[in-house]
């Protein structure tokens, strides 16, 4: 099948006959497909090192997957991942390349980017990470009054923020229990005061994380605790007290901070990609630096999965083909995701950010506009909260949902009865959505009620069943399995972004609204004249905004 440059995607015959497909079997059940089948399960599932991905409950047949396997070759999938692989700069509105994959390899690895090996310059960093973290987790790092470290606050925002925060909170059970890790990320005031109002400034470590060191957001949160810190321990206290994350030196050493404590990554590493590099620093220090390296290897070992396996086989890929064929296709423009697991909780934020930053996108890679639906939104809650939550909608709404169902075999915190409640929830939801309830399952369930009761209350007992899922079972929440996981949907946002064909490493949608807000700040000033050159809307609020603020 011949190359198509982005562009053309959805005039090969690959996307046609995919839309052909959806017409022929839109109204075909699940129901149906596992009554003649009851080998679905194991034709549809895959397993990898205690990772097993069930995607049996999804509106799909052989031929769905041959010719979602035939969009592959069209868009060139395996041309875009040797490229990744190899350090060519697909990243193309920035010129570079995407190479979050480095950072997870093992030290005997090589990989030449732009003519340099990175992976020795990699693994420098990890020492001077293990080397640091260490110390202060063994209480070697002193405090300026000669106190150990007792807390860590991390400031940073979007992928310096969720993807250590996600990590650190889903290995609690390998935290150290004398360091208490904690994120700031809102520049709302009322983030970083409360969590400064229970710390003790001679035992609290600050990380800096921010790659250019003039992160809005990061550097107001970093200067109130700054200004925290010196009202009790001087100026002098910032070097035992703040490290950084960042490559800009100058930036660094002007706030203060030993430029020997900075510790760099790379243009390469994007921020919703960075949890791997020296933005994991907070995971360090809770974890420990082995599990951390537990963690990279999971990484490891999914990325050798999506590199080396057939794409019939291959976890990535297939989760990525079932959510273009969900979301390009069917034309269901949301994706949820519920991890049956209180130490994840934070996951949908996290896969929020990565996936809608890096594929909410309306032009191809080369600028072209698309005219069909790329991204969808991602949103999600923990289970079983998100039962009494949304779950009404997801059975009985209007929507066609495709969800994700995470869920580990065991639990560390054997409590009772109460994972096994959980990893039936879990289950039960899932077989639920694909099943539904039938007329005649709910009649035999109101036999003998009076009949005009019956009429009343049997469309609303009714559930039409067929909402896909994708099952995600591991064997254990552990550093290793969850860098597998990470990676696993870091790779599946790469493969989508190659089928429609966008770049999925840029991020200019961010910008606009933080140019209009430094244009906009200085005109809530009340001392200044009144702001005329927005619309009436922005200019009425600015003036709200000055006759209310400091008065109520």
């Amino acid at each position: 099948m011949p190359v198509i440059r982005s562009n053309d995607i959805n005039t090969s015959s690959a996307w046609a006959k995919l839309h052909q497909h959806q017409r022929a079997t839109r109204h075909m059940h699940m129901r149906q497909l596992f009554e003649a089948d009851p080998h679905r399960f194991e034709r549809f599932s895959i397993e990898l090192d205690g990772l097993l991905l069930d995607y049996s409950k999804n509106r799909i047949t052989d031929r769905t997957l041959e010719l979602l396997i035939d969009l592959t070759d069209a868009a060139d999938l395996a041309g875009w991942m040797a490229r990744m692989r190899e350090g060519e700069h697909i990243n193309v509105s920035e010129d570079r390349a995407v190479l979050h994959t480095a950072l997870r390899m093992p030290a005997e690895a090589s990989l030449a980017v732009d003519g340099a090996d990175v992976v020795p310059a990699v693994h420098a960093v990890l020492a001077r990470l293990r080397d640091f973290s260490n110390a202060v987790r063994e209480g070697a790092w002193l405090g300026a009054t000669g106190q150990p470290i007792t807390d860590v606050v991390n400031l940073g925002i979007g992928g310096s923020d969720l993807g250590p925060l996600v990590v650190a909170e889903a290995l609690a059970p390998y935290a150290s229990e004398r360091l208490n890790v904690h994120f700031v990320s809102n520049v709302d005031g009322q983030h970083i005061a409360r969590t400064l109002r229970t710390l003790d400034p001679q035992s609290t470590l600050f990380i800096v994380a921010s790659k250019s060191f003039t992160t809005p957001e990061t550097l107001l949160n970093a200067h109130a605790a700054r200004q925290w810190l010196t009202g009790v321990l001087g100026e002098a206290a910032v070097a035992r007290h703040f490290v950084a994350v960042s490559t800009n030196c100058e930036a660094v050493a002007a706030f203060g901070i030993d430029p020997a404590n900075m510790f760099g990554f790379w243009d390469w590493v994007g921020g919703r990609y960075s949890v791997w590099s020296a933005i994991g620093l907070p995971v360090m220090l809770s974890i420990g630096f082995e599990h951390f390296s537990q963690f990279l290897a999971g990484g490891h070992a999914m990325d050798r999965h999506f590199f080396e396996t057939p794409f019939i086989r291959n976890i990535p890929v297939v989760l990525a083909l079932l959510g273009v064929w969900y979301n390009t296709f069917y034309r269901a423009h949301t994706h949820a995701i519920m991890p049956y697991d209180h130490g994840l909780r934070r996951l949908p934020a996290h896969l929020q950010q990565m996936d809608m930053e890096s594929n909410g996108k309306r032009v191809g890679r080369y600028g072209e506009r698309l005219d069909f639906d790329t991204g969808p939104v991602i949103w999600g809650e923990e289970g079983v909260n998100s039962q009494h939550a949304f779950f009404q909608l997801l059975h009985q709404g209007t929507r066609l949902v495709p969800c994700d169902f995470i869920v580990p075999m065991n639990s560390h915190y054997e409590t009772g009865s109460q994972h096994q409640v959980l990893v039936a929830n879990c289950l039960a939801q899932t077989q639920a959505l694909m099943h539904g309830k039938t007329e005649s399952e709910v009649l035999s369930e109101m036999a003998g009620m009076p009949g005009d009761m019956v009429d009343m209350l049997l469309p609303q007992k009714l559930f039409p069943g067929n909402q896909p899922s994708n099952t995600i079972a591991l064997d254990r929440i552990t550093p290793y399995s969850l860098g597998m996981l990470m990676a696993m949907y870091e790779h599946k946002v790469f493969v989508q972004g190659v089928i429609w064909g966008i770049n999925s490493f840029d991020q200019w949608g961010v910008e606009y609204g933080k140019q209009l807000a430094k244009v906009i700040l200085p005109q809530l000033s009340p001392q200044l004249a009144p702001a005329h050159e927005h619309d009436c809307s922005t200019n009425g609020l600015i003036g709200h905004f000055r006759s209310r603020h400091g008065k109520h």
